[in-house]
């Protein structure tokens, strides 16, 4: 088999979320219907993802993985073109990346396809992910041409409240009380990055981590806002984060204001070594190292 590392974004607001689901329209079965079609297979082939993003959610850094038999890459050539037959993928990814272009749909693009080196796994072998969460405090509202990628807030923020209350967050934890809990799954993250800028009326959440629960991220945000506008105290956040247990007080921020922008992988042999380590049920103190 070869394994095919994609590096890929789309714009969410259409998309029914990453993961395919049966009569809804997802980002992964375009994505697997448009490789069906390109490498003519009897099935579509399948996809592992960096991250499976929520419906709404963005992304311009995403990374997923597929593995084909080599001789899938025949379908690529064209009659007046000669591939040597002893490399079937040489020089034919390019080919790939420019069909796909003509498949897929104008909100989901694959912008650069290679093959993956041994022990690459699109998930597993992730360092971290980095997250932006757009917000528009403007009293009149946020920009028209970008209400698909910006939240507007109705109240004012205050930049240095938010940060004074994400840097309490920042770690190793157990973010049970900011995620949704699943069956055999650890809750346990190391958030290594919360910070936000202003630039004029638009505030950006940085939001970097080794790996983060379903709703993390929206869920860290929506305990932020509140603060920013004073309506909680700086302290609130951590206090919910010491506790634990999903909090209901704690309000998801909305889903169009998320952008998945990079996935970071360490090289060579330590590819590998960090999916195996990634696989392990962590506890707390037990960091996978990078």
């Amino acid at each position: 088999m070869v394994r095919l590392r994609l590096d890929l974004a789309y714009d969410g607001t259409g998309f029914s979320g990453w993961a395919r689901q049966p009569g809804r329209r997802t980002v992964q079965g375009e994505i697997e219907d448009a490789l069906g079609k390109v490498f003519r297979l009897p099935e579509p082939p399948s996809l592992t993802v960096a991250g499976r993003t929520d419906a709404g959610v963005h992304a311009r850094g995403q990374v997923a993985h597929v593995d084909l038999e080599p001789e899938a890459f025949g379908a690529l050539d064209s009659r007046n073109r000669v591939v040597p037959l002893d490399d079937p993928v040489a020089d034919r990814l390019p080919v790939l990346v420019r069909r796909l272009a003509g498949i897929l749909p104008a909100d989901v693009r694959v912008h650069r396809v290679t093959v993956a080196p041994e022990g690459f796994d699109a998930r597993f072998s992730a360092m971290s992910r980095r997250y932006a969460y757009r917000v528009c405090d403007a009293p009149g509202g946020g920009d028209p041409l970008r209400r698909h990628e910006v939240v507007w807030y109705p109240r004012p923020l205050d930049l240095d409240r938010l940060n004074a209350a994400a840097s309490a967050l920042l770690g190793e934890h157990d973010f049970a009380a900011f995620c949704k809990k699943r069956e055999g799954a650890t809750t346990i993250r190391e958030l290594q990055r919360l910070s936000w800028v202003r630039e004029g009326d638009l505030l950006v959440a940085t939001v970097v981590a080794d790996a983060f629960c379903h709703s993390m991220v929206r869920a860290l945000v929506g305990s932020l806002l509140p603060v920013g506008e004073g309506r909680l105290p700086v302290e609130w956040p951590g206090q919910v984060l010491t506790r634990a247990v999903r909090d209901s007080a704690v309000h998801v921020a909305p889903a169009h204001g998320l952008c998945l922008e990079e996935v970071r992988y360490p090289e060579g042999e330590a590819l590998a070594r960090r999916a195996a380590q990634t696989r392990r049920v962590r506890t707390l103190g037990d960091t996978p190292e990078a």
